[in-house]
């Protein structure tokens, strides 16, 4: 794989959302979303997707201006149309939306529709870290998870993340899917031509594989657990309850209705709702006592946990958030590796739009 300064490549990514109309500020957020996940580590949500994105604007699907609209709103909640827009510019601006809420109210909850893939959760909940605020980010996605003793997909990966701010202890930040595994990384391992470890997904006859292909061949993902032996319930109820807040609340489409990211995936003609769905939440610290006494409580939270007694092998216990930000900060001074397979994607992309591509051939 080959390493690219972080800066560099934003660069170039901002040039690829200007070339499909984005705005200068919708560009740059693009950009520095796909970026910080790949320097945090999470590919699956990062440079990969681009094409999924010019696919979808190309179709008419992915607005990449988008004007939200307030449809109900209260002090402390509000239920908001995204414009079809591009799931980034979306996130961000709800989520300050849910920010400045809970700056009056004390909480913000805002459910969102008619929107398009947001990225990675973790970017949306970190946001209220500034603001001495926990963060709560969720998503529904399109249906590619068979949940316990299925055999269709009826659920997407519907990421959860948090985020809390500390006082002298990095913020404690969890992001992850309600499925054993992001569908990206599937399509990641099917590029590469790699084989997947059993619990990923099933075979259309609800059989084990390592197959990424099989996804192709009406396999499904797994949701938490892998399967019931190893409680799969619990992922299967995580991925309805993130469905339900961004999907049924909202107004979006949920379970098997929510269009796919993938443009090549036809979308349904009996949708109850509008566009994929999210749920943003913040909320503000000294709604509930003195900020100080919950970032030093964090403090030693996350000391307890880092400092415990760990397995044989091991050289401590990972709080949630230390290995992105600890890889975040080693991608910036060594570049960040990506696969040859998608260079050539991206290679090729930029040459359909006129976009200079020069910091990233890979010849």
């Amino acid at each position: 794989m080959k390493k690219f300064n972080h800066e560099k490549l934003k660069a170039f990514v901002k040039a690829i959302f200007l070339s499909i109309n984005a705005t200068e500020v919708n560009a740059e957020i693009c950009a520095d979303h796909l970026v910080t996940a790949e320097l945090r580590g999470i590919p699956s949500h990062g440079l990969i997707r681009i094409l999924d994105y010019v696919r979808l604007y190309r179709e008419g699907r992915l607005n990449p201006n988008p004007r939200l609209e307030i449809l109900y709103e209260t002090p402390s909640t509000a239920t908001i149309n995204g414009d079809k827009g591009c799931g980034l510019v979306v996130g961000k601006e709800a989520m300050e939306i849910a920010i400045n809420k809970a700056k009056t109210a004390g909480t913000g909850w805002v459910a969102v529709n008619n929107s398009n893939h947001f990225g990675i959760a973790g970017y949306h909940a970190m946001m209220a870290l500034e603001h001495d605020m926990i963060g709560l980010t969720f998503t529904n996605a399109n249906p590619s998870v068979a949940p316990t003793f299925s055999l269709e997909r009826l659920l997407g990966t519907n990421p959860i993340a948090m985020a809390a701010p500390t006082k002298l202890q990095p913020p404690y930040v969890a992001d992850f899917s309600t499925s054993t595994v992001p569908r990206g990384k599937v399509v990641i391992a099917m590029r590469a031509g790699q084989k997947i470890p059993y619990g990923f997904i099933q075979t259309k006859d609800g059989s084990p594989t390592n197959d990424p292909n099989e996804v192709l061949d009406g396999g499904c993902l797994l949701p938490l657990g892998s399967d019931r032996v190893h409680s799969s319930h619990k992922g299967y109820c995580l991925g309805g309850i993130v469905d339900i807040l961004s999907g049924v609340l909202s107004g979006a489409n949920f379970g098997l209705w929510v269009p796919p990211i993938a443009s090549y995936q036809s979308v349904r003609d009996d949708m109850p709702g509008v566009g994929t769905g999210h749920f943003f939440g913040a909320m503000r610290i000294d709604a509930f006592g003195p900020a100080d006494n919950f970032k030093e409580m964090m403090d030693k939270w996350i000391a307890t946990f880092r400092n415990s007694k760990t397995v044989e092998g091991e050289e401590k216990v990972i709080v949630p958030g230390d290995p992105e930000r600890e890889l975040t900060e080693i991608r910036k001074v060594e570049g960040i590796p990506v696969r040859e397979v998608i260079i050539e994607d991206i290679c090729k992309l930029a040459i359909e739009l006129g976009v200079d591509h020069e910091c990233i051939n890979n010849k």
